[in-house]
Formats: C-alpha cells, sequence, structure tokens
C-alpha cells in the first residue's frame, strides 16, 4: 500500500532570506553614495580655510580697533573662497577619484596575470591555453 504525505516545509531559508534582504539594501546604499563630494567638500574646506588664515593674518595687520570691519572682511573673504574654488574643488576631486579607480584596476589587472601565470607555470593544460590564446591574437 502507498501512502502520500505532502511535507509544509520552506522552500527558502529564513536565515538566508534575511541575508539576501540586508545585502540588498546594503548595496542600494553603496549605488546612491557618491565618494566625489566628500573629497571636493574636505577639499574646498583645505583651500578656505588657507585663505581665511591668510587673510586673518593680513587683516590682523592694519584691523587695529575696527573688529567688526575686520570680522566682516573675513567673512566676505570665506565666502567669496567658496564660491571661487568650489568647481575647481570639484573638478580636482573627480579626477583624483578618477585617477584612483584606474589604479586600482591596473593593480588588480596586474596581480591577476601573475596569479594565472603562476598556475600557468603549475598546469600544463592552462599553459597550452594561454599558448593557443596568444597564437590566436598574433594572427
Amino acid at each position: 500500500m502507498v501512502s502520500f504525505t505532502q511535507s509544509r516545509f520552506p522552500a527558502q531559508h529564513a536565515g538566508v532570506a534575511r541575508h539576501a534582504a540586508v545585502a540588498g539594501a546594503t548595496s542600494a546604499t553603496h549605488r546612491g553614495f557618491d565618494s566625489t563630494k566628500g573629497l571636493s567638500a574636505m577639499l574646498l574646506t583645505a583651500m578656505v580655510s588657507a585663505l581665511v588664515v591668510v587673510a586673518d593674518q593680513l587683516i590682523d595687520t592694519w584691523a587695529d580697533g575696527h573688529l567688526m570691519v575686520a570680522w566682516v572682511a573675513l567673512w566676505v573673504v570665506g565666502f567669496s573662497a567658496l564660491a571661487l574654488f568650489a568647481g575647481a574643488a570639484r573638478k580636482l576631486a573627480v579626477t583624483v577619484v578618477n585617477s584612483l579607480d584606474a589604479w586600482s584596476v591596473r593593480v588588480a589587472k596586474t596581480r591577476a596575470d601573475k596569479r594565472l601565470w603562476a598556475i600557468a607555470k603549475t598546469d600544463p593544460r592552462v599553459m597550452s591555453e594561454l599558448t593557443a590564446a596568444k597564437t590566436r591574437n598574433e594572427r
């Protein structure tokens, strides 16, 4: 006699589902992150700070009793520097991030090539595949 049973086990493990949800949320957060914004803000802050320090030293020499005028002049210098250096800081940040990305890609490719060559030295099948690909590329 044959009897059938119907099990009610879940098709997916609950821990795996939670982990997938967390990974999806993390990748969504990472997609919205732009590293050039933070870098450009820091560069802009550094440029403005340096200019304000220089302006403070210059203003300090001629503003003996006129602290209000010196304070206003210092703020004018600060806001002018923000307006003047914002574009330059953004461009510099984009350039730095792009060059660092290109550098990391070059390093990863070099590391992968070295790893593949080390494997090819020990495995004749991989070496024959590499030589075949090289001869195909030369044609």
